[in-house]
């Protein structure tokens, strides 16, 4: 019979590996550790296109269908000023029930929780059970996300490998565990603007010609274009200016360039074309004669509300006496790649400290994800 395993313990242990993007500093050895003996077959999957190399973990229990897979990263972003946190962010401190450290929200918490409600659920079952349960973990979601999940599964589809139901544990819940379960993502779309000139002294206009107020007139035709007021499952698109640079120190030279720089989270009344077929056609009326730039990080996606949602919305409320509000809020996650293997939905913990100085977890809340990433797991293989 499988032991218990202790979810606190195990956050701690992947708390202290250093494991700032895209460096894994030991923490999927940690994970294999844990894993390995509940009887997972682990192997890692590393690449290196385009970037330093990164290191991925894909374990599996069992080799029948259907196959759950719980996703998720180890890699944290940097710690900002170290000296501003209360404890050392990679010490794994618990002060008054608190777990302190960076990456103890997002997202190593709840993979220590998946791993331990595996752990119980083996246990319960002696290891039988209809189907398999698999892990994929990635070294690269808080980085550039080239050589993480998306690669895995390009690497397990050409394998034979697939999935029946994914769930990513991203801390979903902005203030309280419960509030919240990701049934998709709004895309993201990334816009560089450049306008030329042509420099001179500014007591010297007609000799120059200032690619400023052309500027402003292409970003004043951005942020009235008139996007959608939201959908069935998504709120309104939303575009925002997020950098105007012409790198001038002087106040006496007219510039003979300006960028800018500007991102838009849209929902599913657009696809990445559809949206900047738009921006242009308003850029267009604007002024003639810039360029643009387009990045598109990730499409909007949905996965309509039924049995996977209505599976861990049901877990939730159990452990927590709360409902759910399914939702599509926030950023971007790898469930953007994993939606395309199979239907996926989020639940983790309460975010409101990622990312931040001092991020940290209640240890109620890492046991009662793990309660409720259990009964996840009872209820799928219930049948």
């Amino acid at each position: 019979m499988t032991a218990p395993m202790d979810v606190v313990e195990l956050a701690r242990a992947l708390i202290r590996c250093p494991s700032v993007t895209p460096d894994d500093a030991g923490a999927l050895k940690v994970l294999e550790g844990a894993l390995g003996p509940l009887g997972f077959a682990c192997r890692r999957l590393p690449f290196s296109d385009a970037t330093e190399r990164v290191e991925n973990l894909y374990a599996r229990h069992g080799d029948a269908a259907p196959v759950f897979c719980f996703a998720g990263h180890t890699d944290v972003v940097p710690v900002g000023n170290a000296a501003a946190w209360t404890v050392d962010p990679f010490g794994a401190e618990i002060i008054d029930g608190v777990l302190y450290g960076r990456g103890a929200v997002d997202m190593k918490g709840a993979v220590a929780a998946f791993a331990a409600a595996a752990a119980a659920f083996l246990a319960e079952r002696k290891g039988a059970f209809r189907g398999s349960i698999a892990c994929l973990i990635t070294g690269d979601e808080e980085g550039r996300s080239i050589n993480g999940t998306r690669k895995v599964l390009e690497q397990l589809r050409e394998e034979g490998e697939g999935f029946d139901a994914c769930l990513v544990g991203e801390p979903t819940n902005p203030k309280t565990l419960g509030d919240m379960i990701k049934v998709g993502r709004r895309g993201s779309l990334s816009g560089t603007l450049l306008m030329r000139g042509v420099q001179g002294h500014t007591a010297y206009p007609d000799l120059a010609d200032n690619p400023i107020p052309k500027m402003l007139r292409l970003l004043e035709a951005l942020v009235k274009v008139p996007l959608d007021s939201g959908t069935e499952h998504f709120p309104p698109s939303n575009l925002e200016i997020t950098s105007v640079d012409v790198g001038n120190p002087v106040t006496n030279v007219i510039p003979a360039m300006i960028t800018a720089t500007f991102n838009v989270r849209f929902g599913d009344a657009y696809t990445s074309e559809s949206l900047e077929r738009l921006l242009r056609e308003s850029l267009n009326k604007a002024g003639p004669d810039y360029d643009l730039r387009i990045e598109v990080t990730g499409e909007p996606f949905l996965t309509k509300p039924g049995a996977l949602s209505d599976l861990v919305a049901g877990a939730v409320r159990q452990v927590t006496g709360r409902t759910p509000e399914l939702s599509t809020s926030g950023g971007t996650s790898d469930a953007r790649f994993l939606k395309d293997a199979a239907p996926v939905v989020e639940f983790g913990l309460a975010g409101s400290t990622m990312h931040k100085v001092d991020e940290r977890v209640a240890i109620a809340d890492l046991e009662a994800l793990t309660e409720i990433y259990k009964r996840i797991l009872d209820g799928y293989f219930s049948a």
